[in-house]
């Protein structure tokens, strides 16, 4: 099950998945639904990428798929898109906890910061895939083994190299990556003796339609350390489900390019 499957990381992931013989849940917002302040490409469109479109490509690839509408915004779709992957495959193997909240006061200065925002934050960069990965627990334990994997970033672990505004992210952003980074840790002290893997990846710089949206085209942080594809940090996620060796990268957050290199994946 892979959220945010719309474009980007999440995209790639799915496909990444399906070539490697998984059937996928995907899941992201509704389709043709823009909230105020969403990003937007430069001519002020929707961005790029559907849940559809996803769909599409992995049943080209002989995939099964269950495409599923869920707003991280939004407890009840939570509860429905898990109630809805759970009856239609039994079980789910695989959680990649993947989708954000995206808006254009995410990466709001100090001075900038409202209240509703951070409300937008704990409960899309928190409770969201803390919910999911409570409702889909119960299933993998009863199975006795399962795989959580939660796309952190950079920006939970450490101090933006550039102001909001000029190329750096802000608190909010920052904030609700730091708390998802310690999520799967937790699930590693608590459920790692009963078949439980979970892991934190922190995919780096990824040149995404979201990244193009925020920072622009050719940013200042993508001039500094360069921007990778989202292939490779998707590979690096289907290593970590499926590799013998990755359960030594738990309690730790796996730095997808670093991983990538030493492994061959990319």
């Amino acid at each position: 099950m892979v959220t945010g499957a719309s474009r980007g990381i999440g995209r790639a992931t799915a496909m990444a998945f399906a070539k490697g013989g998984f059937d996928l849940v995907i899941t992201a917002r509704a389709e043709n639904r823009k909230r105020d302040g969403e990003l937007t490409d430069a001519l002020g469109q929707p961005l790029a990428g559907s849940l559809a479109d996803t769909e599409t490509a992995l049943l080209h690839l002989g995939a099964k798929v269950l495409a599923l509408p869920m707003d991280l915004l939004d407890s009840a779709s939570i509860d429905q898109a898990a109630g809805q992957a759970l009856a239609h495959f039994g079980r789910i193997d695989v959680l990649i906890n993947n989708a954000i909240y995206q808006g254009l006061d995410i990466n709001a200065s100090l001075s900038d910061l409202r209240p509703d925002t951070l409300l937008r934050v704990w409960q899309a960069y928190l409770q969201a895939p803390l919910q999911l990965t409570l409702l889909l627990l119960p299933a993998m334990l009863a199975a006795g083994k399962g795989s959580i994997i939660n796309v952190s970033s950079g920006a939970g672990e450490s101090d933006p190299p550039l102001p909001a505004g000029q190329g750096g992210w802000g608190f909010a952003y920052g904030a609700g990556k730091a708390a998802l980074s310690r999520l799967a840790g937790v699930i590693a002290a608590e459920y790692g003796s009963q078949g439980i893997f979970a892991y934190t990846v922190n995919p780096g710089i990824v040149n995404t339609e979201a990244l193009r949206a925020s920072i622009g085209e050719d940013g200042e942080l993508a001039r500094r350390y360069g921007a990778t594809p989202p292939e490779l940090p998707a590979a690096v996620l289907l290593w970590l489900a499926t590799s013998e060796l990755a359960p030594q990268f738990q309690r730790q957050t796996v730095q997808a390019q670093r991983l990538a290199k030493a492994q061959g994946l990319g």
